[in-house]
C-alpha cells in the first residue's frame, strides 16, 4: 500500500499524542504503586470499561473474525459470542464483591481468602505463571499478527516487519512505564476512538466494493450454493447459527461451547468471575458502582456493538477474494485495495492503536503482578513507595524484552490459543464458587490448576485427542471439566477448611451471599451481607437477553431483514430496561439488607 507524506504526517502526530499523555501522567503515576497500578482507584465507569473494549481489539482481533466468518460463516463468531454469560455473570454477581475486597491484583486474592503455605504458594506460582509465560504468550500472538499486518500494509519482508514491531514495544513500553494506569487508559481512549472509526469506515468501504448489502447477499448466497454441492454442507455463510450437522461444529461442539465452556475455562479477558485486566478496572473504578458500570459497559460494547463492522468486512472479502491461502488477510487486503487513498494513514494509526493499546495493558498488568505479588511479597517486604514505582518500571521494561524474544519462537497463533485453552480448562467452577462457598480451601484451586494440566494434557498425548477437532475438543472439555471438579471436590472435602480468623475476615471484608456462608456469618451477626442473590441472578439472565438482542438484532438491521432485527433490538432494550429498574430499586452499590 503507497503511502504519501501526508499519511506518515498523520501517523506521526498519533504516536506524539500518545508520548503527550505519558508526560502529562509522569508525576501522577511516579507517586506511589496504587497510582502506578490503580490509579489511585478513582477511575470513573466510562473510562474503565472503555479500556477493557480497547484492550480486547488487539491488532489481530479483525484479522481472527475474518478468518472465522471464511472459514465458518458468521456463526463462526459463536468460538467467542458464548463468553456472554461469563461475562455478565462478572457484572451482577463478582464486580461488587472484588471492588469490596481492596486488593491490588487478582492474585492478591489467594492471601485474603485462604491462609498459611498453601495459600502463599498459589500466590507465588500464579502470579510468576500468569505474569511471564501466559502473558508473553498474549503478547507474543500479539506481536506476531502486528508482523502479518505490516508486511502486508508496507510491503516489506518479516525480517524488517519484525524489526518495526521491536520498535512499537519499546514505544508502548516507555509510555507505560512513564505514565503507569492512568496513561494506558487516557490512550486506550483515544487509541479506541481511532480504530473503532476506521473499522467502521473499512466496512463501509468493503460493501461498497462488492455492490452493497442486497448484492453481498446474492453473492454470499451463490458461494453458498456451489460449496454445499462441493462439500454435502448445507450451512449457510449468513447464518447467525451454526448447521449442527457441519463439520466444524456438530451439536456437541455447539452445546459444549453454550453449556460449558463459557464458565468451566480460564481464558485472558475471559475469566470466569473476573481477573487479570479486567478485574484490575474493577479495583481502579471510584466506588461498586462504577466497578459494576464499567463492566456492564465493557460487555455491551465488546459484544454488542462491536462485532459487526470487522463481519461485514469479513464477509466482503469472502466475495472478493475468494480463493486465498490465508484468510484472514482478506481482511487486510480489502484495506489496501478499497480503503479511499486519503484514509490510509489512519488506518495505520488504527492499527498501531489497537496494537499499543493491548500490549500497554498486558505489560503494565503483568508487571503488577511480578511487584505486588512477587517482589513485595516475597522478596523485599519493608521496600518504600519509590523503590516499587522503580521496580514496577523495570518489571514493564523486563516484560517487554521477554515477549519481543518470545515472538521470533512462536510459530503460529493458533498454537499459542490453543496452549491457553488446554492450560485452563477445568478450573472455572472453583474461581466462581470461593467467592459463595466458604467450605473451599487452598487446595481446591491448586488440586483444580494440577488436575486440569495432567487431564488435557493426557487426553491429547496419550488418547490421541486433538484440540483443532471440533467432536474431539468437546469431549477433551467434557471430560477435563469433569475430571477436574470431581478432583477439587475431593480436594476441598479431604482435607480441612481455612481457618476461622481467615474466613471472618474474608466475610467481613466483602460481604457475600449468607447462602453459602451460614457457619461464619453466625459468628460476625454484626455484618450486614449483600443481599438480592436471586435478583442479581435475574439482572444475570436479562444482560444476555440485552446482549443477544442487541448482536442480534444489528446484524438483522444491516443485512436488512429490519422486522426481526427490530423486534431483537426491543427484546434487548426491554431486558436492559429491567435491569436498570431492579438496579435503580435495590442501589448500584452495596446491597444490603
Amino acid at each position: 500500500m503507497q503511502l504519501t507524506a501526508l499519511d506518515w504526517a498523520v501517523v506521526a502526530l498519533y504516536f506524539l499524542f500518545n508520548l503527550a499523555i505519558g508526560w502529562y501522567y509522569k508525576a501522577r503515576a511516579g507517586k506511589n504503586i496504587g497510582e502506578f497500578f490503580l490509579s489511585g482507584r478513582n477511575v470513573p465507569w466510562w473510562l474503565a470499561g472503555t479500556s477493557m473494549v480497547a484492550t480486547t481489539f488487539a491488532a489481530d482481533t479483525p484479522l481472527a473474525v475474518t478468518g472465522m466468518v471464511a472459514k465458518y460463516g458468521i456463526a463462526g463468531n459463536w468460538l467467542w459470542w458464548n463468553f456472554v454469560a461469563s461475562g455478565m455473570m462478572t457484572v451482577f454477581l463478582y464486580a461488587r464483591l472484588w471492588r469490596r475486597s481492596g486488593v491490588m491484583t487478582d492474585i492478591e486474592f489467594a492471601e485474603i481468602r485462604y491462609s498459611g503455605k498453601a495459600a502463599a504458594f498459589l500466590r507465588g506460582f500464579r502470579a510468576l505463571y500468569l505474569g511471564i509465560p501466559i502473558n508473553c504468550i498474549v503478547l507474543g500472538w500479539v506481536n506476531l499478527a502486528m508482523v502479518k499486518i505490516l508486511m502486508l500494509i508496507l510491503g516489506v519482508g518479516k525480517g524488517q516487519a519484525l524489526l518495526l514491531v521491536m520498535c512499537l514495544i519499546a514505544i508502548t513500553s516507555y509510555i507505560s512505564t512513564l505514565s503507569g494506569l492512568w496513561g494506558v487508559l487516557v490512550t486506550d481512549v483515544f487509541q479506541f476512538i481511532i480504530k473503532m472509526g476506521m473499522v467502521i469506515v473499512l466496512a463501509f468501504a468493503a460493501v461498497h466494493a462488492v455492490g452493497g448489502i442486497d448484492a453481498l447477499k446474492i453473492k454470499l448466497l451463490a458461494m453458498d450454493q456451489a460449496r454445499g454441492v462441493a462439500t454435502g454442507s448445507h450451512g449457510s455463510a449468513l447464518s447467525f447459527v451454526p448447521d449442527l450437522d457441519s463439520a466444524w461444529m456438530p451439536m456437541i461442539t455447539f452445546f459444549v461451547y453454550i453449556s460449558l465452556n463459557w464458565w468451566a475455562t480460564w481464558y485472558p479477558g475471559a475469566e470466569p468471575g473476573g481477573g487479570g485486566f479486567v478485574a484490575q478496572r474493577m479495583f481502579c473504578a471510584k466506588d461498586e458502582k462504577h466497578s459494576l458500570l464499567a463492566t456492564l459497559w465493557f460487555n455491551i460494547a465488546h459484544y454488542g456493538i462491536r462485532p459487526w463492522p470487522w463481519i461485514l468486512t469479513a464477509l466482503a472479502s469472502m466475495v472478493l477474494y475468494p480463493n486465498l491461502a490465508d484468510p484472514e488477510t482478506g481482511y487486510i487486503k480489502v484495506m489496501i485495495d478499497h480503503l479511499p487513498p486519503s484514509l490510509r494513514g489512519l488506518m495505520v494509526a488504527a492499527f498501531a492503536a489497537a496494537y499499543m493499546s493491548t500490549i500497554a495493558t498486558q505489560l503494565n498488568w503483568g508487571a503488577s503482578y511480578l511487584v505486588n505479588d512477587v517482589y513485595r511479597r516475597f522478596i523485599d517486604k519493608d521496600a518504600g513507595q519509590t523503590a516499587l514505582v522503580r521496580v514496577s518500571q523495570i518489571a514493564t521494561v523486563v516484560l517487554s524484552i521477554i515477549s519481543a524474544v518470545a515472538t521470533f519462537y512462536m510459530d503460529s497463533v493458533a498454537g499459542a490459543w490453543k496452549l491457553l485453552i488446554v492450560t485452563g480448562a477445568g478450573t472455572g467452577g472453583v474461581l466462581l464458587l470461593r467467592w459463595y462457598w466458604w467450605r473451599i480451601n487452598a487446595w481446591s484451586e491448586i488440586s483444580a490448576m494440577i488436575s486440569a494440566f495432567i487431564v488435557s494434557v493426557y487426553l491429547q498425548s496419550a488418547a490421541g485427542l486433538d484440540s483443532d477437532k471440533p467432536a474431539d475438543f468437546a469431549w477433551i472439555m467434557i471430560i477435563t471439566v469433569g475430571v477436574t471438579t470431581a478432583a477439587w471436590l475431593a480436594a476441598t472435602l479431604l482435607t480441612a477448611p481455612e481457618s476461622t480468623e481467615v474466613l471472618v475476615s474474608f466475610y467481613k471484608r466483602t460481604r457475600p451471599s449468607t447462602a453459602g456462608w451460614g457457619p461464619v456469618a453466625k459468628l460476625a451477626p454484626e455484618v450486614k451481607p449483600s443481599a438480592g442473590g436471586f435478583a442479581n441472578l435475574v439482572d444475570w439472565v436479562c444482560g444476555c437477553i440485552m446482549i443477544y438482542g442487541m448482536l442480534f438484532g444489528a446484524g438483522k438491521l444491516l443485512l436488512k431483514d429490519y422486522a426481526m432485527g427490530a423486534l431483537m433490538i426491543a427484546i434487548g432494550l426491554l431486558a436492559g430496561a429491567v435491569i436498570y429498574w431492579d438496579l435503580s430499586r435495590r442501589g448500584w452499590s452495596v446491597v444490603v439488607d
